[in-house]
């Protein structure tokens, strides 16, 4: 083989967005794959499709009951010798999916590589409903949820993340305005890059103020995220990448401004239960993925024209962005996140890459795509890049799980029984559709060190009040807790009447 043999280009992307009248049929997941696929085979010149030989696939939960590694290349009419599909859908699926193809053409076990995803999210959904029952899409994190998580309620991410948002807005100082101000603001830039991007589901540009206020239209989910701040998942979104070796495309005359480069990547994880946990301030995994792809690519933050920065929930790209010292100014999205560019499960940072190819076609020399998936656990960073980044070989060992590890201080004990004083570790609040509070869950630590999780209930005006009025940082806050059953109830010591 030649060297040229062993260099991974991506040489064609597709979106797709299927918006079908309520009372049409729309694409499924295989559709929706098989479109994205043959319109990255378009982007790339044609005849690329019918010679992939390794294709890698993004799990969807759209139609779970779909063998999709066996029904895609049948759909497309093709017989790669390597078909896979990752074990479960994460947000840093199609990032690893890359790093994968660029290790297998440097070691010469693919020629011609597809990642491809797909969700039908809003067809399944209207498929339900057609039949008279409902879809809950995270039926599979219930499933799977301990006790304690039960207890709480802390199942879904929407549950989770709030719990870092809150800890973070303290650690860094912030007032709940200020920790406001700065979500609204990187949402409003993500929804003026959604409105310009080729593949975003929603193009509808807002101001800071539209993310901020709550209205019918822009409910409370979980303190103190809304509507606007959250994933939307209620899409229908397909989206492919092609890569072959420098050699093929040479041979193929495809000219040097199709070409992208694929540069050195970067892949740290927590523990999968969520409530495993150091702290909530940070994540030492992404921080070290993050600072590794830098280094491993020899780049400076300057040298980044474009970034895409996850987005499921603002904390990930607010504690990314700090990470590789990034201002407010720039757009952490080519794509226009989670929240406008749309959520469909674990795909959504291959529809980044399409994104980032085009902008890169376009203009600059950098690229980086940072996906994070599970409740802020998996993490993988790459970069893309207009020209070949020098000194980087593949195939490539990605994990850099060891120096996360050394990093990470210990996780404190949970005591699920104590009863006494307490300080408040951080915290959210569970709205229901119509703006009430259902009831907040308080985590807090003892004298001891040990974690205690804890219930407020709606009851307790009092309580969600200083939970959530800004006139006061919880966080840091004394109070106790109390046994009632298996449950604890949190009584904090600032009684003050609101009313």
């Amino acid at each position: 083989m030649t060297k040229a043999d062993r260099v991974a280009v991506i040489i064609g992307v597709g979106e797709i967005n299927d918006r079908p009248s309520a009372s049409e049929a729309g694409l499924d997941s295989v559709e929706l794959m098989a479109a994205a696929a043959r319109l990255a085979n378009a982007d790339a010149g044609g005849n690329w499709l019918e010679n992939c030989d390794w294709l890698a696939i993004t799990p969807q939960i759209s139609f779970r009951d779909y063998d999709v590694p066996a029904m895609l290349p049948k759909a497309l009419g093709i017989a790669p010798a390597t078909v896979f599909q990752a074990n479960i859908p994460n947000g840093d699926t199609p990032v690893r999916h890359l790093n994968d193809a660029a290790n297998a053409i440097a070691s010469g076990d693919a020629s011609v590589c597809l990642l491809v995803g797909g969700e039908a999210l809003r067809e399944s959904a209207r498929r339900a409903a057609a039949a008279g029952s409902s879809k809950n899409l995270f039926a599979g994190s219930l499933a799977s949820a301990s006790d304690l998580r039960r207890r709480y309620g802390l199942i879904t991410p929407s549950d989770i993340y709030p719990l870092y948002e809150n800890a973070c807005r303290a650690a860094w100082g912030q007032t709940l305005a200020e920790g406001q101000a700065e979500t609204a603001e990187i949402w409003s830039r993500l929804s003026q890059v959604a409105a310009g991007a080729e593949g975003a589901w929603l193009k509808q540009a807002k101001t800071p103020d539209e993310i901020i206020k709550i209205s019918a239209d822009n409910r409370l989910i979980a303190f103190p995220y809304s509507k606007l701040m959250v994933a939307n998942t209620s899409v229908n979104q397909g989206a492919a990448v092609l890569i072959t070796t420098l050699a093929k495309t040479r041979a193929a005359g495809i000219p040097d401004r199709q070409l992208i480069y694929i540069g050195a990547g970067a892949a740290a994880h927590e523990d999968d239960d969520p409530l495993v946990r150091s702290d909530w301030t940070g994540t030492v995994a992404m921080e070290v993925v993050l600072k590794q792809v830098m280094k491993a690519n020899q780049l400076q933050t300057a040298d980044l024209d474009h970034v895409e920065l996850y987005s499921c929930f603002p904390c990930v790209p607010k504690l990314a962005r700090r990470a590789l010292n990034l201002g407010l100014k720039k757009p952490l999205s080519v794509h226009g996140g989670l929240t406008f560019g749309g959520g469909p499960i674990g795909n959504y940072m291959l529809h980044a890459t399409a994104a980032m190819v085009r902008s890169l076609r376009h203009s600059g020399r950098y690229g980086l795509l940072f996906g994070n998936g599970g409740y802020c656990t998996h993490n993988h960073a790459i970069v893309l890049a207009r020209n070949p980044i020098k000194d980087i070989e593949f195939p490539q060992n990605y994990h850099v799980q060891d120096l996360a590890d050394a990093q990470r201080t210990a996780i404190p004990a949970t005591d699920e029984y104590y009863e006494g004083s307490a300080v408040i570790e951080t915290y959210t609040v569970f709205y229901e559709h119509d703006g009430a509070a259902k009831f907040a869950v308080v985590l807090a630590r003892n004298a001891l060190g040990a974690r205690l999780f804890s219930r407020v209930d709606a009851s307790d005006e009092n309580g969600i009040h200083f939970l959530t009025s800004g006139e006061a940082e919880p966080v840091g806050s004394r109070g106790y807790t109390k046994r009632e059953g298996d449950i604890l109830y949190w009584r904090c010591s600032h009684t003050a009447s609101h009313s």
